[in-house]
């Protein structure tokens, strides 16, 4: 009967190592790729969802991931309040509505023919 029952312990404890493990990939992508804002892994998730382009067989893996990402998010909001460092592409986006807001208000030479 012990042996059973360790037995049982060890595959619910296996089972659920390994979902978690595998789970909160959206969220994970998402705050190593450097997006910024609150809940961007299920943003993302839920994009993939409602996209047209997304196959048929990703589709229920996201719908698998999409609560266990919710969570991840949910833990790492307090890292998504206080980051202020920037991805290269953050910084690059920065920049071009720096120079578009330049040439906004200093309009481009055009040559006199």
């Amino acid at each position: 009967m012990a042996t059973q029952m360790m037995t049982l312990s060890l595959k619910v404890l296996l089972i659920s190592a390994s979902v978690a493990v595998i789970s909160g990939c959206s969220s994970v992508m998402t705050h190593t790729g450097g997006q910024q804002g609150y809940y961007p892994g299920t943003k993302a998730s839920y994009q993939l969802l409602s996209d047209d382009q997304t196959t048929w067989g990703l589709k229920p893996f996201v719908a698998l991931d999409m609560p266990f990402t919710a969570v991840m998010d949910t833990v790492l909001l307090p890292w998504d309040m206080l980051r202020t460092d920037k991805s290269a592409r953050a910084k690059v986006e920065e920049s071009e509505r720096r120079n578009q807001a330049i040439n906004d208000v200093i309009p481009p030479v055009t040559a006199a023919n």
